[in-house]
């Protein structure tokens, strides 16, 4: 008697454990302008007089710190130990 009540209440555990259907990844935004600034790749930071880092702008450089919050709209720059952009994206 014991058996069979176990048996419908694993098939509801093992029924929890399935994942959830999967939701269709957004397509990313482009809120902060980095595809316009996509030519700055290479360049030195130094030359980059428009750059002012703040709320809608962050310079990252190697080894550095940053929070992994996401913000659409703010430009994330990375440069490399020289200063050259190596990236710039959003988030």
């Amino acid at each position: 008697m014991f058996r069979t009540a176990l048996i419908p209440v694993a098939a509801l555990a093992l029924a929890a454990c399935q994942p959830e259907d999967e939701t269709a990844a957004q397509a990313p935004t482009d809120d902060c302008g980095a595809e316009a600034r996509q030519s700055m790749v290479g360049e030195d930071i130094a030359a980059q007089d428009d750059l002012e880092p703040g709320d809608k702008l962050r310079i990252i450089e190697p080894g550095m710190a940053v929070t992994m919050d996401f913000r659409a709209d703010r430009l994330n720059v990375e440069v490399d130990e020289d200063g050259t952009i190596t990236k710039v994206y959003c988030g």
